[in-house]
Parts: C-alpha cells; structure tokens; sequence
C-alpha cells in the first residue's frame, strides 16, 4: 500500500525514532508499504518517520541512479550495489571512514528543494536486515550520502538543518510556504 509521505512542517519529523526490537507482521507489513512508497515517489531513500512512524527504521534503493556512482562493499570485498537493493536498515548507525564532500540533495518530504550537504564519502554502516539478523556494510558515494540522509531522519534532523546558513537564507520563503502548508492541512485534518 502506498502511504502518504509526511512534509516538513510535519512534528513526527522532528521526532527521534524508537528502536524496534522484535520483527513483527506490523513491521513487516510497514517495510513492504514503505519499498512501495518510495519507489512509487521516485525515492532513493525512505525513512519510518517520513510515513509517520517514529521507528529506527529506512529503505534506501539507490539503483535507479546513474548520474551519481556508489560503490558497495561486503565482507571487505567489492560488491554490485544493485543486487543489494533495497537495503532494509533497521536500528542502524553508521561511522565515517573518508572525508566530507559536497553534493547535492534533495527530499520526499521537501518537494522541489535542493541544496549541496556535505556528508561523508564513505561510511561504515551496521544494522539489523528485513529478517532482523545483523550485517554490515561499507557504502561510498550516493549510497553512503543516502544511508547518512535517512539516519538523520530517524534522529528527527532533517537536511535543512545540515544546509549552509546562506543556503537556509536563500530557501526560506519556499520552507516558510511548506511549512505553513503542513500546519493547516494538519489543523484540517488531512495528512501531509
């Protein structure tokens, strides 16, 4: 089922997601709906928050991307980054392993808004998998800069928050008119 992904403006945003302790049907059900979510929305990454759950879990897919390379590698060795998508990230947490570097972003719940974020090249990233078993990963480029995206979701930051001051400046009449987008259709009820 496709669920309505949350904008900013949105208080569940800001809020830091529980961690999941046990693979439940809901869980699974709410990781089936979420892959069907963000491919639907043309999404390299999903995080619970975004649907409205405050949960340490997201889906990153970064197949769909030929512009902006990543590099995957498993147990130490080089791996193909497409036959490991979606990548269900459950509990993770991510340590970086290269420098910063600018690039650009974007986001589901910030139609239309882009700015450069500087994140780390490469990380190395640990988290429980769809079945709820440990693995780990080293990810570079795109997917290194996505898995870094949507744990900032599951902490409640989101990557306006990580956007040069000047950047910020520039995009505020756009956030304020999303913002206040948000805060009425949520006063009436509906779902944004």
């Amino acid at each position: 089922m496709i669920l309505p992904i949350l904008k900013y403006g949105h208080p569940i945003l800001r809020k830091k997601g529980a961690r999941i302790e046990s693979i439940t049907p809901e869980i699974r059900a709410l990781i089936a709906d979420m892959k069907e979510t963000m491919s639907a929305a043309k999404g390299v990454g999903l995080a619970a928050q975004q649907v409205g759950k405050a949960l340490q879990l997201a889906i990153v897919d970064v197949r769909g991307v030929t512009d902006r390379p990543s590099t995957l590698h498993l147990d130490g060795r080089l791996a193909d980054v497409a036959a490991f998508m979606p990548v269900v990230l459950i509990n993770p947490q991510f340590a970086p392993v290269a420098d910063a570097v600018a690039g650009p972003e974007g986001c589901l719940s910030f139609p239309e808004i882009y700015t450069e974020i500087s994140r780390a090249e490469s990380i190395e990233v640990t988290a429980l998998g769809e079945a709820g078993k440990p693995f780990s990963f080293r990810g570079g480029g795109l997917l290194a800069r996505a898995v870094q995206h949507e744990i900032d979701h599951l902490n409640g930051i989101l990557f306006i928050d990580r956007m040069s001051t000047a950047k910020k400046r520039e995009l505020q009449p756009e956030l304020d008119a999303l913002q206040t987008s948000t805060k009425e259709a949520l006063k009436k009820k509906v779902l944004v």
